[in-house]
């Protein structure tokens, strides 16, 4: 059969209660996505003719979601159980649907070749459903696959119902699933909701293919993790912990240094080149793109952000959005903020903040300053708490300086404002108009020297703590006036 006629179910429309969220289970997210489209992505390279997402708690947030994946929708309501999820499947199924895969939608680790080889057994052994099951140290909470002598499935037996022998089985079910639908709508259309939540099962579909005599197999994955579902907060910790795991192990088996890699989040679409080294506690975030032998230091976080070859990231700095080129240098607790600009062999140091600007070719801002809707022209030096005024409380106005211009420190550069080529602007001006080029810019008050001012003000202060001194002596040492008792002045007063 080729793949026309195979169709992908993704079982999506729960809530999760067990999650204590407001938010839909499937939406929660593991490794940078959420789980529904984790899920998506696996079974896209199946090429199947549909894939096909059952939704029901908060649908058009999931429908969101995995429309962009070219996935089609379908909503369960009420939501009456997994059979009863299929059975609303149907509808939307194509007439030349012959096979369905019945996937969860909160199985983010799954791989798609795990799927693959699981539709080649089912095809292969002639089934009317194949189960992916696996193995665990501790199969505590899952329903137990027993087999019978040839090693088809007999039962799949729920853990309250389970003999103490069954509970010692180790091959668990998945539940995910392949059926042949012929097969399956007749056992599906025969369920009957006999259980405490009224709802109907894929399991007791199962159970009814195998009491007609129906070829029910079980395909074991090496891999256990892939089986693993996001029931909990806890369960949803582990898999993202565990996709990070694997997309760091991606980047250093293609030539990253990753340090303390169980301290590093790297999201799916981040690429790193060969020699690149990327220290503890980073963080790389949506689609961040590093060079080769960039160096990422340690606390660093990066979204959506392009550095070329040859670059540094220094220690604890924030880059959102923006740019840094070859050979480039940005940090230690440096900020980037959106349309940010390092261009090539540029440096951006301690406590630098940009926004919206450009420090072109061979420029330095290094301490303390504010970038903001600026261009800073080539080879320019930008001094230790130099800030561009750039809003008036309604508008954000440019700031442009030239090529080799010298900021000197503390200069407030009020825009809209242009600094010409080789311009010098002297520490501690206050600029609101444009420099010419090669001109020397001087804005600030005048300055004024009173000599010996200071010497006569420490001698003032030097006679006023002395003349404290002395009246707290005096009134330590002067004798205290006795007062006549009452009963003295009684007999005074009688004289």
């Amino acid at each position: 059969m080729a793949a026309s006629d195979t169709v992908v179910v993704i079982l999506a429309a729960g809530k999760g209660t067990r999650m204590r969220s407001e938010l839909a289970k499937v939406l929660h997210f593991a490794g940078g996505r959420p789980l529904i489209e984790l899920v998506v992505r696996a079974c896209q390279p199946l090429k199947a003719a549909q894939i096909l997402a059952v939704v029901g708690h908060q649908a058009d947030e999931v429908t969101a979601v995995v429309t962009e994946l070219d996935a089609q929708t379908v909503v369960q309501k009420p939501q009456r159980g997994t059979g009863h999820a299929v059975q609303v499947a149907r509808r939307a199924m194509r007439r030349s649907a012959k096979i369905a895969l019945v996937v969860p939608g909160d199985a983010p680790l799954l791989r798609a070749a795990t799927l693959a080889a699981l539709l080649d057994a089912h095809r292969r052994g002639d089934a009317a459903a194949t189960i992916l099951t696996a193995e665990l140290d501790d199969p505590t909470g899952y329903g137990r696959i027993v087999r019978d002598a040839e090693g088809r499935v007999q039962a799949i037996v729920e853990e309250s119902a389970a003999t103490p022998e069954q509970r010692a089985i180790r091959e668990v079910n998945s539940s995910i699933y392949c059926f042949t639908l012929e097969k399956l709508w007749p056992c599906l259309n025969a369920l009957r909701p006999d259980n405490s939540h009224r709802e109907l099962y894929l399991t007791d579909a199962i159970a009814l293919l195998r009491q007609r005599n129906e070829r029910v197999l079980a395909q074991a994955v090496g891999d256990s993790q892939q089986i693993l579902g996001c029931n909990t907060r806890a369960q949803l910790a582990d898999a993202d912990r565990i996709l990070r795991s694997r997309k760091a192990t991606e980047l250093m088996e293609a030539g990253v240094t990753i340090y303390l890699p169980e301290s590093v989040v790297i999201d799916p679409e981040v690429t790193a080149g060969p020699d690149t080294v990327i220290e503890p506690g980073v963080q790389l975030l949506g689609k961040t793109r590093l060079g080769a032998r960039c160096k990422i230091q340690t606390g660093s976080v990066l979204r959506d952000t392009r550095v070329d070859d040859d670059a540094a990231v220094l220690a604890h700095s924030i880059l959102d959005s923006s740019r840094v080129g070859a050979k480039a240098s940005v940090g230690p607790f440096s900020r980037l903020r959106p349309g940010s600009d390092v261009r090539a062999g540029a440096h951006l140091g301690n406590f630098v903040e940009m926004k919206n600007s450009v420090l072109r070719e061979g420029a330095k801002a290094m301490h303390l300053t504010y970038l903001g809707d600026s261009t800073i022209g080539a080879k320019s030096n930008i001094g230790a708490g130099t800030i561009t005024c750039n809003y008036d409380g309604v508008a954000k106005y440019q700031t442009t300086i030239g090529e080799r211009v010298f900021i000197g420190s503390d200069t407030a550069l009020v825009a809209p404002v242009r600094v010409g080529n080789g311009a010098y602007v002297a520490a501690g001006s206050t600029i609101t108009h444009n420099v010419p080029a090669g001109a020397l810019a001087i804005a600030r008050g005048r300055q004024e020297n009173k000599p010996g001012w200071a010497v006569k003000r420490l001698l003032a202060i030097k006679d006023s703590q002395r003349d404290k001194g002395r009246a707290k002596s005096k009134s330590r040492h002067r004798p205290a006036r006795r007062r006549k008792s009452k009963s003295r002045r009684r007999v005074k007063s009688r004289r």
